[in-house]
Order: C-alpha cells, then structure tokens, then sequence
C-alpha cells in the first residue's frame, strides 16, 4: 500500500467505527484462506462485516472514535469485526470460534464499554435484535387481545342467557 491507498483505508475504516455500534478483535493466526471465507460468508450472513486490518493503521483509524478501548488488543495477527447488530456479529463469531481452535477472541467493545473474550460470548447468549422486536411486538398486542376478549365476554354472556331463557320457553 502506498500512502494515499493507507490514508483512504484509514478514512473508511474511521467512517466505518463511527457508523458501528460493536467492534470484535479476534486473533486469525493460522485459519486457512477457506477458513477465512466461511468466516466472512457467515459474517456477511448475520449482517455484519470481517477484516483483516494492520495493526498500526486500524489504532489510527481508531483514534478519535469511541472505540479506543481495543487498542491494546491490536497486537499480532488480528482482524477486526463489526455490526450494528451486536449480538450478531458475536454469536457468529463464538460459534465459528467453537468449530475453529485457530479462531481467538480478543475482546471488543460496545460503545465506549470495552469487553473481554467472557463478555463477548455473554453478548452472543442474548436475543438478537429481530427476536426483541418480535418479543415486544407481542407483549404490545397482548394487553389489546386480552381487552377484545374481556369486552367480547359480556356480550356472549348475554347471549347464552337469553338462549337458555329461549329453549326454556319452548320446552314449556
């Protein structure tokens, strides 16, 4: 690379950290070009987007931006993760990680708060961001199915009432 094609790269991956929400260090030392590409397919998968970075131009590009807390994680063979779905970028990366000893996480960080290898797998425990809004979706519609079937009570009740009343007359 020469030092525009660095500056831009920089630049990009600057615009990139300010977009994101999560950003996962991981150590690649030793993963296979077809290890690599499974990786980045279930990446690209769940969203989210797979680097290999130089160390010294990703600290620069970190500069500045909120997620300074993984500079020292910048050490040796690393790549970078991000997403702005958190819990996808690390439940694809700790399940690839459980297939792959070569596939280390560093760590991360969510936000300004910077994680270990133990808090990115408690983030992959989570439910994704869809699977939230189904769950509130649903707690929203209840209370409203509950009030149709509370309203819709009376007037059934009254119903029956006056059945019953009906085929006891014709019964006498």
């Amino acid at each position: 690379m020469d030092r525009t094609e660095k500056r831009e790269f920089i630049a990009q991956l600057s615009a990139v950290f300010a977009d994101t929400s999560f950003v996962l260090v991981a150590q690649n030392k030793g993963l296979t070009v077809a290890d690599v590409s499974d990786l980045r397919r279930r990446m690209r998968g769940a969203g989210a987007t797979y680097k290999v970075a130089k160390n010294r131009l990703a600290t620069l590009a970190l500069d500045g931006t909120r997620f300074q807390g993984v500079k020292p994680l910048l050490r040796g063979p690393t790549a970078l993760a991000w997403s702005k779905d958190p819990v996808a970028v690390a439940k694809t990366a700790v399940e690839f990680a459980k297939g792959n000893d070569k596939f280390v996480i560093l760590g991360g960080a969510l936000g300004e708060q910077t994680l270990t290898p133990d808090g990115v797998r408690a983030l992959s425990e989570l439910p994704s961001l869809e699977t939230l809004r189904a769950q509130l979706l649903g707690l929203i519609q209840t209370p409203a199915t509950r009030i149709a079937g509370v309203l819709q009570a009376p007037g059934s009740q009254l119903a029956r009432v006056f059945s019953a009343f009906a085929k006891k007359d014709e019964a006498a």
